[in-house]
């Protein structure tokens, strides 16, 4: 990744209700959510919301895909884990030094092989 790619995204997030959307849309998973459904879960009103959605687009952090009438947005994973792998390469001269960046790995790493136990006894 580009320097200059890393501060537009960067500077994207840098705004309260951006950033607001962007975790919203993390936490919806891949699935993603509608605008109704965010501008409600936010609260926020559709022309704003509209903007904010297009400016993360045009980023590239969040993509629409259309179902039926409406377009569902859902966070581009690799975007983040690229600008993430940017801003921490070579972090540390090579040692482990991100606790909570760890942490949150070996959770999710947790949470998707007890996923798949799951759906394998169904």
């Amino acid at each position: 990744m580009k320097t200059l790619t890393a501060s537009e995204l960067l500077a994207a997030l840098g705004h309260e209700s951006r950033l607001s959307v962007f975790r919203l849309l993390v936490e919806a998973g891949t699935e993603g959510l509608n605008a109704s459904a965010i501008g409600e879960q936010i609260g926020m009103v559709p022309a704003t919301l509209s903007f904010h959605l297009a400016h993360l687009s045009r980023v590239g952090l969040i993509k629409g895909k259309q179902k039926s009438r409406f377009i569902y947005y859902s966070a581009d994973y690799h975007v983040i884990d690229d600008l993430i792998a940017f801003m921490t390469k070579n972090c540390c001269q090579g040692d482990a030094c991100l606790p909570k960046s760890s942490a949150a790995v070996a959770s999710a790493k947790k949470t998707a092989k007890s996923s798949s136990r799951t759906k394998g006894k169904s």
